[in-house]
């Protein structure tokens, strides 16, 4: 079997790459965060590589390609901690592309691909603690479509964004819909995250909706998988670029006259770090490649995969402050922001206390041992 990447992936991962070492350094990350958490420019430079069509179909206006080519450019914006919520893209891609209306698909798949439009996720509600089932939002008809009534917390660019997929109760039954930021009864509020990215409250009032479907749970949970393997392929980069820096400073540090690297304790703890780094991009790989598994084998695959990317997550960003020492913590230096979009990157769709729980609870009898 061949897990080496194809020509046309390695190529993705150039271009990105090469974008984010030249177009987004630690200098233009600090001036958006500055800002408000948010650059239209740049997500539109992300556009112009054709980042935002990755998901979509060529004849909606995308290139076609599918979830391992998400994950290498994902892994790739992580290395440079980048602030615009790019995940959010490729879930509405993905949602929308599998759940829509061919007239929604139409009229918004273009779009987003030629990143005219953001569209992220409001599915978060203050009593439901990653668990994505319990919903409070109400969805009732109203002179022959949709009025939603709903308050969703932590909408990433939500103020910035211009729709939203909102899942909300309709007749008993949990649906999708698609609500326009320009609607009547929509209002938002937005605030900074801790890792420098914005986010926002969501307000429905009445609001009028576009119905995307009434399976609405089975289509939130693909969307939440998707941003699950889209966060593991983040953090990967995260992790990657925080142990090569961490590297580097124990390599020019000195200490009772040598570097730091030449004391075996510290060198051990550099091995953990790998060790854990290699755990996760592993575990990554096998989210991003179960993403169009059917619905049971997939949702225990991003379990597993995002309890494991939490375990190393929490070591490698905490290893990384403490071997930098008292300069690990300070803001003009880049690792304390390594260590908050990890801090952040392991609450984001269920901690790892939740994905222990969601792994526990779907494992079969013989625990995948015997099987």
């Amino acid at each position: 079997m061949d897990f080496d990447f194809s020509d046309d992936q390695e190529s993705l991962r150039d271009a990105t790459r090469k974008w984010v070492g030249k177009g987004y350094d630690f200098e233009r990350r600090g001036s958006i965060v500055k800002a408000g958490g948010f650059s239209r420019e740049a997500y539109g430079e992300l556009a112009d590589l054709g980042l935002t069509g990755l998901y979509i179909a060529e004849d909606d206006g995308g290139i076609g390609m599918g979830p391992v080519e998400g994950m290498v450019v994902m892994e790739e914006l992580g290395r440079g901690i980048v602030l615009e919520p790019f995940a959010q893209t490729l879930i509405a891609s993905g949602v929308l592309s599998a759940h829509a209306p061919q007239a929604v698909k139409a009229a918004w798949l273009p779009k987003i691909a030629s990143g005219e439009s953001l569209v992220v996720l409001a599915y978060q509600e203050r009593a439901a603690r990653y668990h994505f089932d319990k919903c409070e939002a109400k969805a009732a008809s109203a002179q022959g479509g949709w009025a939603l009534t709903a308050i969703k917390s932590i909408v990433p660019a939500g103020d910035q964004a211009d729709a939203f997929i909102v899942p909300a109760m309709a007749d008993g039954q949990m649906a999708l819909f698609l609500v326009e930021r320009t609607a009547t009864g929509v209002t938002t509020r937005g605030y900074g995250t801790q890792d420098g990215a914005r986010a926002a409250d969501l307000t429905l009032e009445n609001a009028a909706a576009t119905l995307l479907t009434l399976d609405g749970l089975e289509a939130l949970a693909h969307a939440i998988d998707i941003g699950i393997a889209a966060t593991c392929a983040e953090a990967v980069g995260v992790m990657d670029r925080a142990l090569a820096v961490t590297v580097e400073y124990m390599n020019t540090r000195k200490q009772f006259g040598v570097t730091i690297s030449s004391f075996q304790a510290l060198r051990h703890r550099v091995a953990d770090m790998k060790m854990q780094l290699e755990l996760a991009r592993s575990m990554s790989y096998y989210a991003s490649l179960k993403l169009n598994s059917p619905a049971d084998e997939r949702r225990r695959a991003m379990a597993r995969a995002k309890y494991q990317l939490g375990v190393s997550m929490r070591f490698v960003s905490q290893q990384a402050v403490q071997l930098h020492g008292g300069i690990g913590v300070t803001d003009e230096y880049i690792v304390s922001h390594y260590f908050k979009k990890l801090t952040q990157l392991e609450m984001s769709f269920g901690d790892t206390l939740h994905q222990l729980g969601e792994v526990s609870s779907r494992m079969q009898d013989t625990a995948g041992v015997f099987a």
